[in-house]
């Protein structure tokens, strides 16, 4: 009971800090229904993310307290930009679209759809808490700690985990990390329960995300309770950044990515400071969660300006004029996130990408099946993607989708088949990832899929004499049904390997070595630091109880000078002048080894072979995969 308290509480408390404060700003800027619903977590992200580093650079701790007295000030100024709108450029009422109970209807597919990402999420999991096995979750899992812990709100603070003394600053956008730190801390729950607690909300996320485009394009209430479907069912939308990495703030970037095109769409039908506001806030927001993301909002949205100045091109200037005071100012509130993003592209950190995957065609046939490496293809995504594609001439407002759908699409091939330098360039916001530009592509082919479905229903509507919601609970329906309730079951094995292994013994963070971290947190006191091996399962040692160790990430790039003396040569403290200096300079006390990596290359770093034994360690605790050792001398 005490777990499902936890879990429940932990899920909670996310999605207020989530939505609370986004929901006060936007409904005081004038958002109203499904867009004030579907802007508000990029609302606050865009609100911690330029709070963060703003308090930093004050010297203000960045904790709840500020988050919410940040929201306050955010809320009064689009009050008073909207006081001013009104009352200068008194906004006509938005004409009706659904009736009530189409609004109910989509409302219920929104539900059901993100109950099943969220028991996607847990089929793969197994439980809210259980620790991601990835290279990227531990760098996730001690910056919330660090942020949590010290306050310290700023683009390069979360770095210092492991670049500490003379290693070179490392920038990371920290709008998630932040936000999370706010809920590890009103929630009392552990650093890896924070972290899935936002992870099973990215399906629901990402659906409300696309309910909400359909809406602001005015669309049917049928296509966007279809959306709200297709949403969670493709493995590459959000699934496989949950096994790999995990790409965290990537996967949360790529569910709000869609809202770009809402606020860039609201703005130009009616140039205001109240829809400036928003656009603003928007953009700001896609930044703060990750640099990719705002390139990713504008590939996603750009097609929004090609479908407008080719209905009319008179408008090519005036949208123009209007938009670059938007630029101008995105560029004066979030010049903290630019500068650092601009340093890191042209710091001496290596930028190597990552190697082709496929054939160009052999990715077209992955796109258009739904398939990266899983053994089969999501086929009724793909019928009902084919069915978009016949009916693509009635996509009304959001025909240029399928020029997102082509850019992207384009995109993943062009990533998945080369490595050629101009390739690289291009790709290198998202480091030349196969995976991100495939998780990119998916979320316009969804928006297609879900097109044929309704346009589907129409059909069968003028030519049956059946009620239409008869016609479209028939199709609707049908779809869970055939896809197996949305491939619940095919995306939660997706994501069982990134948390879980048949054999606990070969996971990368062993049961042992998670005994071993939380003995270690029982045994330090505060300040005290642990010498360990940069490879086993220790790094995550900070995330799980807030003592600090020489190796923080699985990253061995640019470490610390302190960190490459011990790892090669701690082992000769006796001895060695310079390893003693160092051990007194980060207050090392302690040594916890895991289990010895087997990936090749890669075993205990040479300073921690032969340790047993050794006269200056005492061992205190040992289990299967894991001991500590108190430093005696």
């Amino acid at each position: 009971m005490g777990g499902l308290v936890s879990t429940v509480l932990s899920v909670t408390v996310a999605i207020v800090v989530i939505a609370v404060p986004g929901l006060v700003t936007g409904f005081a800027a004038g958002l109203r229904g499904w867009v004030l619903a579907g802007m508000a977590p990029l609302l606050s992200y865009a609100i911690g993310g330029l709070t963060g580093p703003w308090t930093a650079a004050m010297g203000v701790p960045f904790n709840a307290l500020t988050y919410a007295v940040s929201t306050v000030v955010f809320a009064g100024v689009a009050s008073g930009v909207r006081r001013l709108t009104v009352r200068r450029w008194a906004p006509e009422p938005e004409p009706g679209l659904w009736a009530r109970r189409g609004h109910l209807a989509v409302l219920a597919c929104l539900l059901f759809a993100s109950a099943v990402g969220v028991y996607a999420a847990l089929l793969g999991m197994g439980r809210i808490g259980v620790l991601s096995q990835g290279f990227d979750a531990v760098y996730h899992g001690n910056a919330v700690r660090y942020i949590a812990g010290t306050g310290d709100g700023s683009l390069f603070g979360t770095g210092h985990v492991n670049w500490y003394g003379d290693a070179a600053p490392v920038f990371y956008p920290n709008a998630y990390h932040l936000l999370a730190a706010v809920t590890y801390r009103i929630s009392g729950a552990s650093i890896p329960e924070t972290l899935d607690a936002n992870t099973v909300l990215l399906p629901g996320l990402l659906a409300l995300s696309l309910v909400t485009l359909v809406r602001e394009f005015r669309g049917r209430a049928v296509l966007a309770g279809a959306v709200a479907l297709t949403a969670v069912a493709p493995v590459m939308g959000v699934y496989e950044s949950m096994d790999r990495g995990p790409l965290l703030p990537f996967a949360l970037g790529v569910t709000l990515t869609p809202l770009a095109a809402v606020a860039l769409r609201r703005y130009l039908e009616r140039v205001a400071p109240d829809t400036g506001l928003v656009l603003v806030l928007a953009a700001v927001g896609l930044l703060c969660v990750h640099s990719s993301t705002l390139f990713g909002g504008i590939l996603f949205a750009g097609p929004v300006l090609v479908q407008r100045w080719l209905e009319s091109w008179r408008r090519i200037g005036r949208d123009l004029l209007a938009l670059a005071p938007i630029a101008v100012v995105s560029l004066l509130v979030a010049w903290l996130q630019l500068f650092g993003a601009l340093g890191l592209a042209e710091s001496s950190l290596p930028y190597y990408g990552w190697p082709s995957e496929y054939r160009a065609t052999t990715a077209l046939g992955a796109l258009l099946g739904f398939q990266h490496f899983e053994p089969h293809p999501q086929v009724w995504l793909s019928v009902a993607l084919f069915l978009g594609i016949v009916f693509f001439a009635r996509a009304g407002a959001l025909r240029w989708i399928g020029l997102t759908a082509a850019v992207t699409g384009l995109a993943y091939m062009a990533v998945a088949s080369s490595n050629a330098p101009i390739v690289m360039a291009l790709s290198r916001p998202w480091w030349d990832d196969p995976f991100r530009f495939f998780s990119m592509a998916a979320i316009p082919l969804t928006v297609l899929a879900a097109h044929g479905l309704a346009s589907t229903q129409a059909w069968l509507r003028d030519r049956l004499r059946v009620p239409a919601v008869a016609v479209a609970g028939v199709v609707l329906v049908g779809f869970v049904v055939l896809s197996n309730g949305l491939y619940v079951r095919s995306n939660g094995d997706r994501v069982y390997t990134g948390y879980q292994a048949a054999d606990p013994s070969t996971l990368r963070v062993t049961p042992g070595e998670q005994s071993a971290m939380a003995e270690l947190g029982k045994l330090a006191k505060p300040g005290e630091w642990a010498m360990n091996d940069r490879f086993d399962g220790t790094a995550w040692t900070y995330a799980l109880t807030g003592i600090r160790t020489v190796a923080a990430h699985f990253d061995e790039t640019s470490p610390p000078s302190d960190a490459v003396l011990l790892a090669n040569r701690f082992r000769d403290y006796s001895t060695d002048a310079d390893v003693r200096a160092a051990v007194r300079r980060l207050n090392i006390h302690w040594v916890i080894l895991g289990k010895p990596s087997t990936e090749p290359g890669k075993p205990y770093q040479p300073g921690l072979i032969g340790l047993a034994g050794a006269p200056f360690l005492r061992e205190v605790y040992r289990n299967p995969d894991a001991v500590i050792y108190r430093l005696t001398s």
